[in-house]
């Protein structure tokens, strides 16, 4: 039974009752913390020997040797002949589209010159980047697209993907992905283990730069307790999705919208605002006349039931307000003239403009990236892209005139600061030509 949660922004107390509905979905991995840190310890120490355990119990398959994770590049190539031709078309538009995105976000080097001194900045692809895509009983071949594509058109050296595969097989749609993005090597192995094996490298995992990629508690609690060890993309949680509606929408569309995000989990969470108190009735009479069609019926259910929330606003501006304090993962303006509003919008991983721009384009072949920040913290971070995979080193290069001008205030800062060996490296170029008088 359907029995999603009302507020209306007019009521008593209401900022307070939104955050502390909003706050319920954070999952309290105290209770997993030491298993966590013991499993990545075990890898620390035992490698390849620490992996064949943990694929026995954790994945359900047995293997001899730790060579035997790893799936041959050719596999990679002859699943492209085992899905189906839409299936194929399909990858190969996403990937298109992703690639020319990417494209655009690609950022070069650059200096300039001014009084004698070159500043600048070189960029550098990361030479060995790890992804992580979610497994299991799903398949996400977009995850794939998403995590390596950026990771190709940057210019890294080496991509080394890990999936989980329980009873150790891998979804041919997720082998013809790799093969697209341009994976080098993957591994066929989840987990906490997983994200350690790349942190530290085994005799059959390589060592990587840097991890990215969505997975559940097990491998978020991995990356937060690496973080330093190997560069991480963010700490990803349930997937969430906040639609802003006017009286103009459409009630079915809206539907399928929150449906499409509350069936990933059952933490996800579907939040619709609207100034159209009407137009929220009958979402709601629609969600429990559709909901009984649903295949993923049961999780849908309860991440409504859980999470879910319909919110009347006084006006559109008040709803953009509520969306900027949530900083949703996924924002959808299904409002007329939308793109008006979009100088509004302060924090939210995607904004989707517009009735004809449902958000699960931006999940498959839009071209923008799915892996987006969750929970809030698109108020400080940003989507996974190109510039997650360069690395950026400053430019200085001083004239000898320019050096001299630097060494005078360099040299009065250090002497404030008590720094005298700073002070002397400053003055001896000052000094040049001086040093032997």
């Amino acid at each position: 039974m359907l029995n999603i949660k009302k507020i209306s922004s007019c009521s008593e107390g209401f900022s307070e009752k939104i955050k502390k509905h909003i706050s319920q979905r954070k999952v309290n991995t105290t209770n997993i913390k030491d298993a966590v840190k013991d499993i990545i310890s075990e890898v620390r120490v035992n490698g390849d020997q620490a992996l064949i355990k943990f694929c026995s119990k954790f994945d359900n398959y047995t293997v001899n040797n730790a060579k035997e994770l790893e799936i041959p590049k050719k596999q990679l190539s002859e699943a492209l002949d085992k899905i189906s031709v839409e299936e194929l078309k399909a990858l190969k538009f996403a990937k298109k589209r992703i690639e020319e995105f990417s494209g655009h976000q690609k950022a070069k080097s650059w200096n300039y010159t001014r009084e004698g001194i070159m500043l600048g900045e070189k960029l550098s692809p990361i030479e060995k980047a790890g992804i992580y895509v979610p497994g299991g009983s799903a398949v996400y071949p977009s995850c794939v697209l998403m995590n390596s594509i950026p990771a190709k058109v940057a210019g890294v050296g080496e991509i080394v993907m890990v999936v989980p595969s329980p009873q150790g097989s891998v979804n041919d749609l997720v082998l013809a992905a790799a093969f697209l993005g341009g994976v080098d090597r993957l591994f066929r192995i989840g987990g906490a283990h997983a994200i350690a094996a790349l942190a530290f490298g085994t005799k059959t995992i390589p060592k990587v730069n840097i991890i990215v990629g969505p997975g559940n508690q097990y491998v978020a609690e991995a990356k937060k307790e690496l973080y330093g060890e190997v560069g991480i993309d963010n700490f990803a949680g349930p997937s969430e999705i906040l639609v802003i509606a006017d009286s103009t929408a459409n009630v079915e569309w809206i539907v399928a919208d929150l449906f499409s995000q509350a069936e990933h989990d059952k933490l996800a969470q579907s939040i619709l605002i609207s100034p159209d108190s009407d137009l929220l009735k009958k979402v709601e009479e629609c969600m429990v006349k559709k909901l009984k069609t649903q295949e993923r019926k049961e999780i849908i259910e309860s991440s409504l039931n859980n999470f879910g929330l319909l919110v009347n606003s006084r006006d559109i501006d008040e709803a953009i307000n509520i969306s900027n304090e949530l900083a949703p993962e996924h924002l959808q303006l299904s409002i007329k003239e939308s793109e008006k509003y979009l100088d509004k919008v302060e924090n939210a991983g995607a904004i989707f403009l517009g009735e004809f721009t449902p958000e699960v384009f931006g999940d498959y072949c839009a071209g923008s990236n799915h892996v987006l920040p969750t929970m809030g913290t698109a108020k400080f971070s940003s989507p996974l892209g190109v510039q997650d995979f360069q690395k950026r080193s400053n430019i200085i290069q001083c004239s000898e005139e320019a050096s001299k001008m630097l060494a005078k205030h360099s040299a009065v800062i250090a002497n404030a600061e008590g720094l005298s060996s700073h002070k002397d490296s400053a003055v001896l170029r000052k000094n040049k030509g001086k040093d032997n008088e």
